[in-house]
């Protein structure tokens, strides 16, 4: 079983943290999701989901949203939590979305939440770490930070769609950046049609 830890903080795009966490679920991986109070707020703001602080309630609640795998929730601050240390790393971790605050965070060394300590953690050990930020247009402070984690070994994953699958609803949207972050990580899926695939006639 693939051990991911997924982060949701409080950027815009929520809806590809849960489409993200779902298809992880779906793919018999054990999560590790690790949830800030902003991304609460954006949870029920763009979808209309109340996200219960207590972590025994909300994954509960994720579960029987989210069927399969197997799904740990941990707090900002729970540093017991196996994601913290450098012992035992998960096999890839997301964080998605991703806000500027968070990512600069991360690019400088901060571990002040479990979140940042857990980038700091898979960039230390040298395991693959994907950011996935949704903001538009980024200063030149959002890119030098990116360039530095870039540099450290992190890949920076713009929440970009391509529209060359024609997407037909905001839900394909969505489904073409959450397949670019499972290629990255290693996970199998059929979400959207490969460039150059001849589909079946």
């Amino acid at each position: 079983m693939k051990r991911i830890t997924l982060a949701w903080t409080g950027a815009s795009g929520m809806a590809y943290g849960t489409r993200l966490l779902a298809c992880l679920l779906h793919a018999d991986c054990r999560v590790d999701l690790l949830v800030s109070q902003a991304a609460r707020i954006v949870a029920r703001q763009e979808l209309d989901l109340v996200l219960p602080s207590d972590t025994s309630a909300l994954a509960a609640l994720l579960t029987g949203r989210m069927p399969g795998g197997d799904l740990r929730v941990y707090g900002e601050k729970e540093w017991f939590a196996p994601a913290a240390s450098g012992s035992n790393p998960a096999d890839a971790m997301v964080v998605c979305p991703c806000t500027m605050g968070s990512l600069a965070a991360i690019a400088h060394g901060l571990a002040d939440t479990l979140i940042e300590r857990a980038a700091d953690v898979m960039l230390k050990e040298r395991r693959p770490l994907i950011l996935v930020p949704r903001e538009t247009p980024f200063s030149l402070i959002h890119l030098r930070n990116m360039t530095q984690l870039a540099e450290s070994g992190a890949v920076i994953l713009p929440a970009n769609p391509g529209f060359y699958h024609r997407p037909a609803s905001v839900e394909q949207v969505v489904d073409y950046i959450v397949a670019r972050v499972l290629d990255q990580i290693g996970v199998t899926h059929d979400l959207i049609p490969r460039w150059g695939d001849v589909p079946d006639v």
